[in-house]
């Protein structure tokens, strides 16, 4: 990956050597040597795992998408061969994590079929059986639907910029144009625009609610 020696020698020294105890109720335990993971909170960690998940799917046939820990396989099956590719592509995965000693929480994992004529073929992540969702996941902190619709997740933004301007109204006795609008763009706003250029209402009465909110 173009590290250098001394690059590797640091990240060595520097997860190498650590120690930890454990306090439950004002007893102490003994010192443990460390020996997997990184330091929570550190500049470093997130980069040296992204580093260490770069040949995960790297042989998949499917659409494979890592964000930090989440990762999503997707692809079209309207065939058994289609969904024979995507059962190669998750035992593949189960085969790293095996190989990584890094294995995936399978009770998490579950299968969202999407589209009105989906085949809705049954999958397995080792040799547990994924779950099919019947209702909305929450991917990122987006809420989406085997329909992709859009209208819990505006509810959502509505619901939590309202409890905010809420908070606004109770706690500050101004009512300053200048102080409302730069509470209004640092405390609501995000709500109501978090990642609308993938929502991108499909119904008037969801771009309705967001509207009314601003």
């Amino acid at each position: 990956m173009g590290i250098s020696m001394n690059t590797e020698r640091w990240i060595r020294n520097w997860l190498k050597g650590r120690l930890q105890w454990v306090l439950l109720k004002g007893e102490l335990s003994g010192w443990r040597e460390v020996t997997s993971g990184v330091p929570q909170g550190s500049v470093l960690g997130p980069i040296l795992f992204n580093l260490f998940i770069t040949d995960l799917g790297t042989k998949s046939g499917s659409v494979l998408i890592k964000f930090a820990d989440d990762t999503k396989l997707g692809g079209i099956a309207n065939l058994e061969k289609n969904r024979d590719v995507i059962q190669e592509d998750l035992d593949d995965l189960v085969n790293w994590s095996n190989s990584n000693r890094m294995k995936f929480n399978s009770e998490k994992c579950k299968v969202m079929h999407l589209g009105i004529n989906n085949k809705n073929f049954s999958y397995k992540l080792g040799m547990h059986q994924l779950e099919v969702t019947e209702e909305e996941e929450k991917d990122l902190g987006v809420l989406i639907d085997h329909r992709m619709t859009m209208s819990r997740q505006c509810d959502m933004a509505v619901k939590k910029a309202n409890a905010v301007l809420g908070c606004i109204r109770r706690g500050i006795s101004s009512r300053d144009k200048e102080v409302l609008v730069q509470l209004y763009k640092a405390l609501v706003r995000p709500h109501l625009e978090y990642c609308v250029q993938f929502l991108s209402p499909m119904f008037k009465k969801d771009e309705f609610k967001l509207e009314q909110g601003q």
